[in-house]
């Protein structure tokens, strides 16, 4: 099962963090900063597979990828397989977000939190990856965010009270 997706930046600053387990929003704070510390700490020529059962617990493994200013984060247990995990990242960073975002920066997670958060919970639910299909994906998110577009054109107040009255 995966335990968490992070994203975060190359100063530690958290830009989208989903646990799916429940813990208190200061554990998962301090959850963040040791996954932080020991991402930064790392040379580049490593691998990018940690054993996480320092942070996490027992049968906690962490996969990470840096893409440009940012390190998109995996924490699963062993019933999960690392190079999914790693396929997954690819999914989510390069493959999806690319496709909504066009060449995606850090900007782009920081004001569109609410599509990436509708991506992520395309790709999985309750820890289990659903869908391994960018183009899946992409039509799923197109169809939620023309039904939000329908939805606020819908006003369920008149525009004037003259136009209430006559009716």
């Amino acid at each position: 099962m995966i335990k968490a997706v992070m994203v975060m930046n190359t100063q530690g600053k958290p830009r989208l963090a989903k646990f799916f387990d429940y813990l208190p929003v200061e554990k998962q704070q301090e959850l963040i900063r040791r996954v932080f510390g020991v991402l930064c700490s790392r040379p580049e020529n490593v691998s990018n597979f940690i054993e996480a059962e320092s942070i996490f617990g027992p049968d906690s493994r962490l996969v990470y990828n840096h893409f440009a200013t940012l390190y998109f984060v995996v924490v699963f247990d062993s019933s999960e397989n690392e190079l999914a995990m790693l396929d997954y990242i690819q999914l989510l960073g390069q493959q999806t977000l690319e496709r909504c975002f066009k060449n995606v920066c850090e900007l782009d997670i920081v004001f569109n939190y609410s599509k990436i958060h509708t991506i992520l919970d395309e790709i999985i639910l309750g820890g289990q990856v659903l869908e391994t299909r960018s183009t899946e994906i992409m039509r799923a998110v197109e169809e939620i965010s023309k039904l939000e577009a329908a939805t606020n054109a819908i006003s369920f107040i008149p525009k004037s009270a003259s136009s209430w009255l006559s009716r």
